[in-house]
């Protein structure tokens, strides 16, 4: 019977090496293998790191990937009218990120250069959900001033990391701060903090420094495009005042209230809500939701009820039903509402 194997599943852990330090937070709250260069868990992922073909990949169980019980259902696990607009793709990638290094200076195509340079569906627009972060430490958004091609190509080519950090725009984050990236736009993040991060599901991302990376950005660092094409995709102008205003969010675990963690302009990417464990209904389809706080249940409509405590990653199919979660409180994942034609 179709959609009968499909429920609500505690995810297993899913970290894996990288080029940068980082990874025992993850490995404490998810009880997964820690650090020291794993800095990064992708959760209820079905996107595979670049050129690489099983890595990034989560499992449901020992043996079975969530990619392919989609593939084999994706009604069942996204509900007919996704399916109708994004076929059996998620259209979200959650990660969270343990830095004990910061990230390099960094950026990500949009959907449209990443098919007409790439053909991939998908750019890389992301957004960070701060859950720790030490005493002052920064991100990086944006240039402080108009850069040309030219400019960057040649900080790039002198790996000119000092003149490439102080190019960007660093704000002071603090728990509960978000911070929405549009795609084309540099970016960084201070060592010290902890993400939740949802983006576009692909796996694109150009360095512009490297020093003290275990990479060689000059060959891994441009999606083997070469850098004169790559840096097409950057956005060299800073944000406007109304996108900065657009770009930072705040919320604060124990209210009582269940809410969109971002503003609006995440919302053709995809949405975070901030589920605060007081019964709130939410409607079917497809989610990852992450304990934080608290242990509690996840009462399904369509599916046996669900005990969870801090660290558990649930996905959640739509055949489950509308579900309230009760006691515990966390961060509920989901992909863009699909847009309906008049």
């Amino acid at each position: 019977m179709p959609g009968s194997h499909v429920v609500p599943t505690k995810l297993l852990s899913n970290q894996f090496d990288h080029f940068y330090k980082g990874g025992d937070r993850i490995g404490k709250l998810r009880k997964g293998p820690g650090g020291p260069m794993r800095p990064e868990e992708w959760i209820g992922s079905t996107t595979t790191r670049f050129g690489q073909e099983l890595t990034g990949l989560s499992y449901l169980t020992e043996g079975e990937l969530l990619r392919d019980s989609i593939e084999a259902d994706p009604i069942a696990w996204l509900g007919a009218e996704h399916v109708g607009a994004f076929g059996s793709s998620t259209e979200i990638l959650v990660k969270l990120l343990d830095l004990d290094q910061r990230l390099p200076v960094h950026y990500h195509p949009d959907q449209k250069f990443a098919a007409e340079r790439l053909q991939i569906n998908h750019g890389k627009t992301e957004a960070w959900i701060i859950l720790e972060a030490p005493q002052g430490a920064k991100v990086g958004l944006g240039f402080n001033r108009e850069m040309s091609k030219s400019e960057i190509a040649n900080l790039v080519a002198a790996h000119d990391s000092q003149a490439l950090l102080e190019s960007l725009v660093f704000t002071e984050v603090s728990s509960g701060d978000a911070i929405f990236v549009p795609a084309g736009v540099p970016h960084a993040i201070e060592s010290g903090i902890f993400v939740l991060e949802l983006q576009e599901p692909s796996d694109l991302s150009i360095l512009l420094e490297w020093n003290d990376f275990a990479v060689d950005g000059d060959i891994d660092g441009h999606l083997d495009l070469g850098f004169d094409s790559a840096l097409d995709a950057l956005r060299l102008t800073p944000l406007s005042a109304p996108e900065k205003f657009q770009a930072f969010t705040h919320f604060e675990e124990g209210k009582p209230i269940g809410h969109a963690i971002f503003n609006s302009v995440a919302d053709p990417f995809f949405r975070a809500d901030y589920l605060a464990g007081n019964g709130e209904r939410v409607g079917a389809g497809f989610g990852i939701f992450l304990c934080l706080w608290r242990a509690g249940t996840l009462d399904y409509e369509g599916s046996s009820p669900m005990p969870v405590d801090v660290g558990d990653a649930v996905v959640i199919p739509h055949i489950a039903g509308d579900y309230v979660l009760n006691g515990a409180s966390g961060v509920l994942c989901r992909p863009p509402v699909p847009q309906r034609s008049s």
